[in-house]
């Protein structure tokens, strides 16, 4: 079939809108029309070449839309149901059969290796050029930067059709990655304390999980006053301007001592070494932001060898099945208002939502199609 999408030539090239065909779909996949999909740094990061996707290729990685076409073998969705989009996992892996789809032993492929992971094409890309020659798809699983998507069926994850597609895209990635950090490799206990580093998109959707649970002092760094206001809206209980005072010594003083956990969500290197020294003995840092590639930091041993935990977290963890009716039950009882975020913008105003992204106008940009 014909389609649409916004293909990424080399490394920093930009964005084009161009006619692509992608092939009917096979077992177990899909074919899901795009009404709006999230513009993530993930995506943006890929564009600048930090992540392996072979180009060029098609990005996108947090599409909602409607299903239209099913392959063989099919049984979760039907023709004509509301879908977002979540991580693709093989479903077979020691990892997957745990419950723990974000952490399949194959996700590097079926995240940035460009092609079909199963059935009578794996290995090929499903998407061409008019020309015949082969342009990367599936990135995440779906390359959602265009008016239709090809998708392994079971990352599909149905929503009641009176939710707004506009809003539920960011629910497959950022938003959920950070709600999900707290609540299933956090789950703080009663009165413990935890910091935030960076309130954008993901930090901001910690802040509300964290206000869910049952932490007490829930702090929020980051540079910038607007985004320090909106955690405190969300609720952060302290916040902290780390370009306008010292953060550590005023966690340490916040906490009367140290943090219970530190959520880093900004990947810059020496935030998250401050993040480490801001958790104590069996304290954790979690690591969510994306560093360039081959990035190292270090850790004092000494004090990491008291009980420090340092883990990392990819998509929240745990399913898209379990996590985005979770977050959209909070978001229906008015206790995780992350649509508050969002702000959409039609598909053809791509690079207007990229530079209102980098520039802080916007959280959460969602391209938009009728």
């Amino acid at each position: 079939m014909d389609i649409h999408a916004y293909v990424v030539d080399h490394v920093d090239a930009p964005f084009r809108w161009e006619e692509l065909t992608v092939e009917e779909p096979g077992p177990g996949e899909a074919v899901v029309r795009i009404m709006a999909t999230g513009l993530c740094h993930t995506d943006l990061n890929t564009q600048a070449g930090n992540m392996p996707l072979p180009l060029p290729g098609v990005l996108g990685h947090e599409g909602a839309g409607i299903v239209t076409q099913i392959g063989a073998g099919v049984e979760n969705v039907a023709v004509g149901d509301h879908v977002v989009i979540g991580w693709p996992f093989c479903g077979k892996c020691r990892n997957c059969i745990r419950g723990e789809h974000r952490y399949c032993l194959h996700t590097g492929e079926l995240l940035t290796g460009g092609h079909r992971f199963e059935g009578p094409h794996a290995g090929e890309s499903a998407y061409t050029r008019k020309d015949d020659s082969s342009v990367s798809g599936h990135f995440f699983g779906q390359s959602s930067f265009a008016d239709y998507s090809l998708v392994t069926a079971s990352q599909l994850v149905v929503v009641d059709e009176s939710v707004p597609l506009e809003l539920v895209g960011p629910l497959a990635c950022g938003i959920t990655t950070g709600a999900g950090a707290v609540f299933n490799t956090a789950n703080p206990g009663p009165g413990e304390s935890m910091v935030v580093y960076g309130v954008g998109a993901v930090g901001l959707g910690a802040i509300m999980a964290a206000r869910n649970s049952a932490a007490a002092t829930i702090i929020a760094v980051d540079l910038h006053d607007s985004r320090l206001e909106l955690a405190q809206r969300y609720g952060a209980t302290h916040t902290i301007n780390s370009g306008k005072e010292d953060s550590l010594e005023r966690i340490r003083e916040i906490t009367g001592g140290a943090a219970d956990y530190a959520i880093e969500c900004t990947g810059v290197i020496a935030v998250l070494e401050e993040a480490i020294e801001a958790i104590g003995m069996l304290g954790t840092c979690i690591l969510i932001g994306g560093a360039p590639t081959d990035a190292r930091f270090s850790a004092d041993h000494m004090r990491t060898l008291f009980g420090k935990r340092i883990v990392g977290t990819l998509g929240g963890s745990r399913t898209s099945q379990e996590m985005i009716p979770a977050l959209l039950s909070l978001w229906k009882a008015g206790r995780f208002p992350f649509d508050e975020l969002v702000k959409t913008y039609p598909m053809a105003e791509i690079e207007q939502a990229i530079r209102d992204t980098h520039s802080g106008e916007v959280i959460k940009a969602v391209l938009t199609l009728d």
